[in-house]
């Protein structure tokens, strides 16, 4: 089973809210999830992101994948390079 990080839609038309979910890759992208780990709101000023970072890392160490939206949100929060810290000390 492949597993991704990615968003799920939420909110109202023209004011959309996302949850970040681990999800079964063969599923739709509002359909059925594993485990929800945070949320993103881009209406907000600034942005609001907020993850579990500790879930996250846990699920990329078991090989879920991050879409590229997801990743930058990652990166930005600097969770990329904790997870490649992490993966270069063991």
């Amino acid at each position: 089973m492949a597993v991704k990080i990615r968003l799920k839609r939420m909110g109202a038309k023209r004011s959309p809210f996302y949850r970040v979910v681990v999800a079964d890759s063969r599923s739709p992208r509002d359909g059925r999830v594993i485990e929800e780990i945070g949320t993103y709101n881009p209406v907000a000023n600034p942005v609001e992101v907020k993850i579990d970072e500790e879930k996250a890392l846990q699920w990329m160490q078991n090989g879920a994948k991050p879409s590229d939206t997801v990743r930058n949100l990652f990166s930005k929060q600097g969770l990329m390079e904790k997870f490649h810290n992490a993966k270069n000390n063991k």
